[in-house]
């Protein structure tokens, strides 16, 4: 399926050079302001801490409905013409009755909005996700990723986000990611440690994010993206032309940014579940009331 796709791409790339010369275009249309514009917006909204469910939501919506009225009013209609291996176009298919007539090709029917955009949906994508959700959240009523974690980890399992400790779990979390890939890591960690705190999370998801760039395993984005080039022609995005840059750039990005990260971090360092963090709020506020009462005097 890959090569025929790159095979039509390349056919129509040749096809419309003949017709009409490549212009060169510098600029950015309307078209693609607004969608910056979009993107720009929907960033700001989810840095202020507005609900990222209806943000998302509601960006994509806007999206769709800017992408819908770009397609039926501007942009020209699709080319069905199918092209040979030489870029030549092949005639249009013929089809006959029971009684030999060819049978007159009607006029094209009309293509809603709904069915183009559901044509662009990546199913395949979709299930693949389904599939590892599915997968690790039937993986871990087993209870073996709790019982590997506090094996791998030992004397650490309890201290998992202080130095020297945080080091080996940074190991482990990329050497899982790379095996499993980052996303379904995650989601098995929240059961692993249902009680960790706002810091332990923000290693966690530094750590797996970073780590889905040393192999073209590690993040499901890369096999996307690797698929995608492939449909347009492009074959050279492989592991092997991957790992010379995206071994040594993700282990240096991953332990400077860990040893940044636990330098310089305002995460609070309690469970929210367990409630610590209301008790330290309160210390720290009797603290604080002390140390007034003290300037006062």
């Amino acid at each position: 399926e890959m090569l025929a796709q790159e095979h039509a791409y390349y056919a129509r790339q040749a096809a419309a050079k003949e017709i009409q010369p490549a212009s060169v275009n510098t600029g950015w249309s309307v078209w693609s302001r607004i969608q910056v514009f979009i993107v720009v917006l929907f960033l700001a909204c989810f840095a202020f801490g507005l609900d990222v469910c209806v943000v998302s939501i509601t960006a994509g919506a806007i999206l769709m409905c800017v992408a819908a009225y770009k397609r039926q009013h501007f942009d020209p209609r699709p080319d069905n013409t199918e092209y040979d291996s030489e870029g030549n176009p092949l005639p249009p298919k013929k089809t006959y009755d029971i009684d030999g007539n060819e049978i007159e090709p009607e006029d094209e029917e009309l293509v809603t909005e709904s069915e183009t955009t559901l044509t662009e949906v990546d199913y395949g994508l979709l299930m693949l996700f389904m599939g590892q959700f599915i997968l690790i959240g039937s993986f871990d009523d087993t209870g073996v990723p709790q019982g590997f974690f506090n094996f791998t980890m030992g004397t650490c399992a309890e201290q998992m986000t202080s130095v020297p400790c945080l080091y080996w779990f940074v190991i482990i979390i990329t050497v899982l990611s790379n095996i499993a890939s980052n996303v379904p890591i995650c989601q098995m960690l929240a059961a692993t440690f249902p009680y960790a705190s706002p810091y332990d999370w923000l290693q966690v998801s530094f750590s797996a994010t970073i780590a889905g760039n040393l192999t073209m395993l590690g993040s499901a984005a890369n096999m996307i993206v690797a698929f995608q080039a492939a449909k347009v022609g492009d074959r050279t995005f492989t592991s092997e032309r991957h790992a010379p840059f995206g071994i040594p750039s993700t282990l240096g990005c991953l332990y400077v940014g860990t040893f940044l990260l636990s330098t310089f971090h305002f995460s609070p360092e309690c469970s929210v579940r367990l409630g610590e963090c209301e008790g330290q709020e309160q210390n720290q506020a009797n603290d604080q009331d002390a140390e007034d009462a003290n300037d006062g005097n």
